[in-house]
C-alpha cells in the first residue's frame, strides 16, 4: 500500500487541502490549478523555500505555485527560454557558436550570436524562432543531472563554452547540477523549468548588432514586454560592452583570472579613470551650455551611488569655472501631517506631492531670476520644517545641484524651463555577466550593495534590508523608472570589480539568515551567486570612489 499524506495549495481565491501519495511532483500537483493563474507556473514555494516542479514533494506542507506574473516566477521562465534559445542556435549552427545573453532591456533579453559568417537579420531569426517553437511542442525533458566538476569542464570545452569551463575550475566544490536537454549540457544559475513545453511564448527581435530575446510583460503575460523608449538605457548598455572589451573582462572568469594572476589593482584603475573621464564629460557639456543651464538634477534608483556621483560632478564643475550650490530636496518636505497617504493608509513619502513643490519652484525660480532665496530645512524628528531658512543667492557661474528620486519628473520642476535645466539619470547596470549564458541581475547588483551600506552606516542587518527591498524597488518603478528616459545623460555607475570586493562584507551578513526566516529565498540566490566570485581586497580602490559609499572610507560625506 503506497504512503500518502496531505499538502495545502495556497491560492488567491481559495486554500485546497489533498491527499497525495508519496513520489507525487509538484508539476503533477500544479496541473490542477493551472487554470486559477494567470501566467504559465514554472516554481513552487513552501515556507520560505523554492522547489521545482521537476522535483517531489517531499512531506506534507503549505504549497504556493508560482507564474509568470510573480518576479520569480518570470525569472524561471526566462532561464528556461535562454536554455531553449542556446540549444536551438547551436542545433543550427554548430556547438562552435557562441551565444551571449547581454543584459536586460525591460525584461527582455539582448543577446549576440559570435560566429564567423553568422549576420543576425530577420530570416536568421525566424530560422531560429521555427526551431525554438519545434522543441517547444515536443515537450523534451530538462533532465538534472548531478556530474562532477570535471566532466562539466570537458562538457563545456566540447560544446564551444569556454568561458564556462574556466568559471567552473574556480568552483570549490566536487560535483555540480547540471541541466540538460537531449544531449546538450549547460549550466544555469538558479531554477529551471521541467520541459521545453513550458517555453510557448516569445519572439526574436533584431536590435543592435544582435537580438532581443521577447519575453511576456508580467503585468500581462498575453503581451511581450515593450521595446520601444528605452534608447537612452541601451546605448548605456553598449558603452558598457566596449568599456568590458577594453579591460579584458566580460564575465565572472575573467575577472577572477585577473585577481589570482595580480591584475586586479589595474583593473580597478582603468575602471575609475573609465568613471572619472565620463564625469568629467557631463561637466564639459554643462560648462558648454552654462549661458542657459542654471539647474542640474540628478536621479537614479537605491544603491547608484548619486552621493558620490553629485559630489564628484561638482569637483568636474568646479574645474570648468562652474560654482555648484547643492540644494536637498528633502528640505521641502511637507509637514508629516500633510504628507498624502498611499492606499493601505500610510504616510507616502516618495509621494512627489509629498513635497512642497510650489516653494521649490519658487525658491528655484528666484535663484534663477539672480534673486535672493531663503532655503528651507527640515526637522526630521518633530517632522516639521524649521523656521526661517538659509539665504542663497547666485552669481554668475554659479549652478545648483539638487538630488533626489523625482529630479526627471517634469512636475518637480514645473515652473523651471526645460532649457534652463540639465537631468542626469544614474543608476548601477552591471555588464559583467557569470557567463555566456547566466546575466547578472542589476537589482540584485544594488541589493547587495545596499547591505554593505546599511550594514555599515545604519547598524542594518542584511534581513532589515531584504526585507524593504521589495518596497524599495515597487517606488523606483513608480517614481524613478518611468522618467529615466527624460534625462539628458545616463551615467553607469557599476564597476566591473564591485562584487569581489563586496563579497568580503556581505557573504557574513547573508550566511546570518537562515530557512526559518521570510528573506532566506533572497539571501540564498545571493551567497549562491556570490560564490562565483573570488574575492578581493579594497586597498586598491581610490578613496573617491563611488564604491567607497558602500564600503567605507570615502572622502566625501555619503552617510
Amino acid at each position: 500500500m503506497s504512503e500518502k499524506f496531505t499538502v495545502t495549495v495556497k491560492t488567491e481565491k481559495r486554500d485546497k487541502t489533498i491527499e497525495i501519495e508519496k513520489g507525487t511532483t509538484f508539476e503533477q500537483l500544479s496541473v490542477n490549478f493551472r487554470k486559477e493563474h494567470k501566467g504559465i507556473i514554472t516554481i513552487a514555494r513552501s515556507s520560505n523555500l523554492l522547489y521545482e516542479l521537476a522535483s517531489e514533494i517531499p512531506e506534507s506542507m503549505d504549497i504556493e505555485f508560482l507564474d509568470t506574473t510573480n518576479y520569480e516566477g518570470s525569472v524561471v521562465y526566462a532561464r528556461g527560454a535562454s536554455f531553449l534559445l542556446v540549444k536551438s542556435i547551436k542545433d543550427i549552427f554548430g556547438m562552435d557558436t557562441k551565444i551571449v545573453i547581454e543584459n536586460s532591456l525591460n525584461g527582455n533579453l539582448y543577446c549576440e550570436i559570435h560566429k564567423d559568417g553568422v549576420n543576425v537579420d530577420d530570416e536568421l531569426l525566424k530560422n531560429i524562432v521555427d526551431k525554438m517553437h519545434e522543441y517547444s511542442k515536443e515537450n523534451i525533458t530538462i533532465e538534472k543531472p548531478e556530474i562532477s566538476t570535471e566532466k562539466a569542464v570537458k562538457l563545456s570545452m566540447q560544446q564551444g563554452m569556454e568561458d564556462k569551463a574556466r568559471l567552473l575550475k574556480y568552483m570549490k566544490i566536487s560535483r555540480v547540477s547540471a541541466y540538460k536537454i537531449g544531449e546538450f549540457y549547460d549550466y544555469y544559475y538558479g531554477y529551471m523549468v521541467p520541459s521545453t513545453g513550458y517555453i510557448n511564448n516569445f519572439d526574436l527581435k533584431k536590435y543592435e548588432s544582435g537580438f532581443l530575446l521577447l519575453l511576456p510583460s508580467r503585468k500581462n503575460p498575453e503581451k511581450f514586454n515593450e521595446i520601444k523608449g528605452f534608447e537612452k538605457i541601451s546605448a548605456v548598455f553598449m558603452e558598457q560592452l566596449r568599456w568590458c572589451e577594453l579591460m579584458g573582462v566580460k564575465n565572472v572568469a575573467d575577472l577572477n583570472d585577473a585577481i589570482a594572476h595580480g591584475h586586479f589593482a589595474e583593473l580597478v584603475r582603468i575602471n575609475e579613470a573609465l568613471h572619472e573621464k565620463k564625469i568629467a564629460r557631463i561637466a564639459d557639456e554643462i560648462a558648454a551650455r552654462k549661458d542657459k543651464v542654471k539647474l542640474i538634477l540628478i536621479a537614479g534608483p537605491s544603491s547608484s551611488g548619486k552621493t558620490s556621483f553629485a559630489q564628484r560632478l561638482c569637483i568636474q564643475l568646479r574645474v570648468n569655472g562652474l560654482k555648484p550650490h547643492t540644494i536637498g530636496m528633502d528640505n521641502y518636505f511637507l509637514d508629516r501631517d500633510k504628507t498624502p497617504l498611499d492606499a493601505e493608509g500610510h504616510p507616502d513619502y516618495e509621494n512627489i506631492n509629498a513635497l512642497d513643490l510650489d516653494k521649490f519652484n519658487q525658491d528655484l525660480s528666484d535663484l534663477i531670476d539672480g534673486k535672493e532665496a531663503l532655503i528651507p530645512s527640515f526637522d526630521f524628528i518633530l517632522g516639521k520644517r524649521r523656521v526661517g531658512g538659509t539665504p542663497v543667492k547666485l552669481d554668475k557661474g554659479d549652478v545648483i545641484v539638487c538630488e533626489g528620486i523625482h529630479g526627471l519628473n517634469d512636475e518637480l520642476t514645473k515652473m523651471i524651463p526645460n532649457e534652463k535645466k540639465y537631468r542626469i539619470f544614474i543608476s548601477a547596470m552591471t555588464q559583467l555577466n557569470v557567463d555566456c549564458h547566466n546575466r547578472i541581475s542589476t537589482s540584485d547588483s544594488r541589493l547587495i550593495r545596499r547591505i554593505a551600506r546599511d550594514f555599515r552606516s545604519r547598524g542594518r542587518d542584511a534581513a532589515a534590508t531584504i526585507e524593504t527591498w521589495r518596497d524599495v524597488r515597487r517606488g523606483e518603478e513608480r517614481n524613478i523608472f518611468p522618467f529615466q528616459e527624460n534625462a539628458n545623460v545616463i551615467f553607469n555607475s557599476a564597476t566591473i570589480y564591485e562584487l569581489s570586493v563586496l563579497k568580503v562584507y556581505v557573504e557574513p551578513l547573508l550566511m546570518q539568515i537562515d530557512a526559518t526566516m521570510p528573506q532566506y529565498i533572497i539571501a540564498h540566490r545571493l551567497i549562491k551567486f556570490l560564490d562565483y566570485f573570488l574575492c578581493a581586497s579594497p586597498e586598491a580602490i581610490p578613496n573617491n570612489s563611488l564604491i567607497k559609499e558602500f564600503v567605507g572610507g570615502s572622502i566625501f560625506d555619503v552617510n
